[in-house]
């Protein structure tokens, strides 16, 4: 396969200037597309500059999640780039190198599949400072490329997480995400069984903010901001009636779709601090207060060829709940024969 020309990070504008997609550029979404064009940008001030409506596309305004086109204009406004480190913080490249390297479960010349442990952010926000974003910066290399998120998790869900290394590898990974076409299973611990034992839930979810925090609710179809998720289940195993081991695969990739979808069904994930609403559900002895949800395998077609099967194992937190359950992470899992959509 031919890689695609790359085009080289782009110069810092002082003032308002206007570029235009490339064909490598077709199909990125627009938060990626300042990523990828302006590297030392962070993630909090693109997001800031797109809705506040300082970034056009052909003269409108758009969304971080629209899709550009090759042709189209975008205009960009001054940006404003993050203080540069200073070189003593050489040691701190070295650390997040060291760290990456430790949670790496695959490592080509174009994708990094990493196992991101609960609790750390994959990107920054408000009050947010440590997250892998921002140490894939220390993996820059001399053409200024740095690797790029392909999508993204919770940050108390561990797992599988996909990083593209080059720009020809995030816009084919996008296009993967995008046709539906990465597979992705996930492992939970809920409360109760599920019934019947495996299932397809649809539904379409609306994000909604309450109390300084934002969750996403189920909505009607055609309600503004809503999108259809579609998730399918599978029971693996059991402890009497109070847990389920359940394998989850998305179909569509909303936000917080399986915790909402787990709730919705009367069955959430255990440990989720946004989600898990049964009065006077008590924590067993040894059962982590922690989120019970890992990205366990992903399986998709590499972008020179070839297919990319990662699984990732248990968590601590949720290998020390298997254990005190008793349930055995070898067994079959029902899901992967599960229909596609």
């Amino acid at each position: 396969m031919t890689a695609v020309p790359l085009t080289a990070p782009s110069p810092m504008p002082k003032g308002v200037q206007t570029v235009t997609v490339t064909g490598d550029e077709n199909g990125m979404r627009l938060d990626r597309f300042f990523e990828a064009r302006f590297p030392g940008l962070s993630f909090s001030h693109i997001q800031r500059i797109i809705r506040k409506g300082e970034v056009r596309v052909n003269g409108k305004r758009a969304q971080p999640k629209d899709r550009l086109q090759a042709g189209q204009a975008v205009r960009i406004p001054p940006l404003k780039l993050d203080a540069p480190r200073p070189r003593e913080n050489a040691t701190e490249d070295q650390k997040n190198r060291a760290f990456i390297k430790s949670i790496t479960l695959y490592e080509d010349d174009d994708v990094l599949v990493l196992n991101k442990p609960m609790g750390l952010a994959v990107q920054g926000g408000s009050g947010t400072v440590r997250h892998l974003d921002g140490m894939l910066g220390s993996l820059q290399g001399k053409d200024g490329q740095r690797p790029r998120l392909v999508h993204r998790l919770d940050k108390d869900t561990a797992g599988c997480l996909l990083v593209a290394r080059t720009r020809f590898a995030a816009a084919a990974l996008s296009k993967t995400f995008r046709s539906r076409a990465a597979r992705k299973i996930y492992w939970a611990l809920v409360a109760g069984v599920p019934k019947p034992r495996q299932g397809r839930i649809s539904t379409f979810l609306a994000k909604e903010e309450r109390d300084d925090e934002s969750r996403m609710r189920i909505a009607e179809h055609g309600e503004e901001g809503a999108s259809h998720a579609v998730t399918y289940y599978a029971v693996v195993d059991t402890a009497a009636q109070e847990f389920a081991w359940l394998s989850l695969k998305p179909v569509t990739g909303r936000t917080h779709q399986l915790r909402a979808h787990m709730n919705h069904i009367g069955h959430p994930i255990v440990g989720d601090p946004k989600y898990f609403v049964k009065e006077n559900w008590e924590f067993p002895g040894g059962v982590q207060n922690k989120l019970h949800l890992l990205a366990r395998r992903i399986a998709v077609p590499h972008p020179r060829g070839g297919t990319i099967d990662i699984t990732a194992p248990l968590p601590p937190h949720m290998q020390q709940s298997w254990n005190l359950i008793g349930f055995d992470a070898t067994r079959y899992d029902p899901i992967v024969e599960a229909p596609e959509e």
